[in-house]
């Protein structure tokens, strides 16, 4: 598992692949979680649509493209590789290593990654996405304003000189809200997908780098919208964080409690559906890439 150009290369395509086919999900999440008032009750994924087609045509669900793809691109590669490389160093602690993978056969053709306890899975999903969502998060945060109304950047440059003039404090905007979400969304995702391929991979077992594919994408797309689910308040507290700049806005804590005024215990799910179809889908195809090419790569 020394191989960090090639974990680089099938991560680097993984979150490509899963970015260009799903950017009107992250698009529609944001323009849902944005608002505030009691109009915004009223708000619905096809309403949205239908204001997005009818002001920037068909093109206007995949604003955002760019950044997106300058923050997804990099980040997924360096998460996935981060965490391929973290687990290799845990497998050989005593703490962490699986000593037998339950007489799995063929293990060849079920994963090539690391085998972790459930302890280690939780502790290096949490740390590795923490660790790669601290580093990206001025692109995060250029992601998000790009794809809100609320602001108009016409282009990648106008929109970083905006952000850097803002001061370093403003490129951290919404990043306490993004590791609580993220640590357990990746540690719970990492359980459960490895979990879920060992378990799998014992009542059919995979005989082709396809039927192992196959596996990984039903994995990691059950693995996500567990993790989704149990993590969205966190999502919606981070967009509002990250694209609105009145005084309510300034802390988590104040994002919190207006949420809670403006919109009740139903605001902390906004965009639920949009994000949960999203992960779903990103996952099945991230992860199905990205073992499908270290798999034929090492093979």
């Amino acid at each position: 598992m020394k191989n960090v150009g090639q974990q680089m290369t099938s991560g680097a395509v993984s979150g490509l692949t899963s970015t260009i086919a799903l950017q009107p999900f992250d698009l529609l999440k944001t323009r849902l979680q944005q608002g505030d008032s009691v109009q915004d009750r009223n708000v619905s994924v096809l309403k949205t649509i239908r204001e997005v087609l009818n002001s920037n045509g068909m093109r206007g669900l995949w604003r955002g493209t760019a950044p997106s793809l300058i923050r997804n691109v990099p980040g997924v590669a360096l998460y996935m590789t981060g965490l391929t490389q973290l687990r290799s160093i845990m497998a050989s602690s005593q703490y962490f290593t699986v000593t037998t993978i339950h007489n799995q056969p063929n293990a060849t053709h079920s994963s090539v990654l690391p085998k972790l306890t459930n302890t280690g899975n939780l502790v290096a999903g949490a740390t590795t996405r923490v660790g790669v969502g601290l580093l990206m998060n001025p692109l995060t945060l250029l992601k998000a304003r790009f794809e809100s109304n609320i602001y108009a950047y016409q282009t990648l440059s106008g929109a970083f000189a905006s952000l850097f003039r803002s001061g370093p404090t403003e490129l951290l905007r919404g990043v306490s809200a993004a590791s609580l979400r993220d640590a357990p969304y990746a540690g719970i995702f990492v359980v459960f997908y490895e979990a879920l391929k060992r378990n799998a991979s014992l009542v059919v077992t995979p005989t082709s780098h396809t039927q192992s594919s196959i596996l990984h994408s039903g994995s990691a797309a059950v693995a996500g919208a567990l993790a989704t689910l149990a993590t969205h308040p966190f999502d919606v507290v981070k967009t509002k964080l990250q694209v609105r700049t009145e005084n309510q806005y300034h802390s988590f804590a104040s994002t919190v409690q207006t949420i809670w005024r403006y919109r009740g215990i139903r605001g902390y799910f906004d965009g639920a559906s949009l994000r949960l179809s999203r992960k779903v889908l990103s996952s099945a195809i991230g992860w199905a890439v990205y073992e499908f090419i270290l798999m034929s790569v090492w093979s």
